[in-house]
């Protein structure tokens, strides 16, 4: 098996608790629903947010929602950029696969689709 790495965001409403376990958790099931993943196979996921989102860890979802629990998970803060995308939670799922790079799925929900408008 490779470690293939699985590219998805989505952006929140409002920077409340909330929304942020709500709309991970839905970026994470979609992501891993368009891969056919086995939860077992991911190596560690890796959560971005914007310095916008700062009520909750996007890795709670994971935790919290989808049971998440033995798998390494990390929180971090992207570069506060000026002219990027407010209210965005990234992730990154590092997966063992034995699927080709151009089989993986990313995933971009909310006003994060415009990050992406090639997939």
């Amino acid at each position: 098996m490779l470690v293939r790495g699985i590219r998805g965001a989505t952006t929140v409403s409002q920077n409340t608790k909330t929304d942020i376990v709500k709309e991970t958790s839905t970026l994470l099931s979609e992501m891993i629903s368009a891969n056919e993943i086995n939860t077992e196979d991911i190596a560690s996921i890796i959560f971005t947010t914007t310095f916008d989102v700062t009520l909750e860890f996007p890795a709670v979802a994971a935790r919290e929602i989808l049971s998440l629990n033995t798998v390494p998970l990390l929180n971090m803060h992207e570069i506060n950029n000026p002219d990027g995308l407010e209210k965005c939670i990234r992730v990154l799922i590092h997966w063992n696969t034995n699927k080709s790079q151009k089989d993986i799925k990313h995933v971009y929900l909310n006003n994060a689709t415009n990050l992406r408008t090639d997939l």
